[in-house]
């Protein structure tokens, strides 16, 4: 298979907001935008939101998403911290700390539920260090 995008659509009950968010706080541009549909691209990273009730889906799936996780890495979590959670008044889900798996991270939500991981990688704790695949 020949894969030219891949990208994740989230399902929600309030496309403009979404939109918003993703625009406003994490500088994602729009490329398409209808009533119910919003393609969102930055850089080489893609997003869509869909309108969940929209008959573009399977009936039995035409509910607003649940239980996803997005990770956004970056060079300074910290300052994504301060951008975030202090100045834009983002609710953290889970407060900025380091984990032994490699990671100084915390998790605010999205209008719709989606956790938004933001990401700095670190060094991993010995225990975890061997997990990592060689580059």
């Amino acid at each position: 298979m020949r894969l030219s995008s891949f990208y994740p659509v989230i399902c929600t009950s309030d496309v403009a907001g979404s939109t918003d968010f993703y625009v406003r706080l994490f500088g994602f541009e729009v490329t398409f935008e209808a009533d119910w549909y919003v393609s969102l691209r930055r850089g080489p990273y893609e997003l869509a939101l869909l309108d969940h009730a929209h008959p573009t889906l399977p009936a039995a799936y035409r509910r607003p998403v649940t239980g996803l996780l997005l990770n956004f890495e970056v060079d300074d979590v910290d300052a994504e911290w301060g951008r975030l959670v202090a100045g834009e008044g983002l609710v953290p889900e889970l407060g900025l700390r380091d984990e032994d798996f490699g990671q100084r991270h915390f998790i605010v939500a999205d209008p719709n539920g989606v956790l938004i991981d933001v990401i700095t990688p670190i060094a991993p704790s010995e225990e975890f260090a061997g997990g990592y695949a060689s580059a």
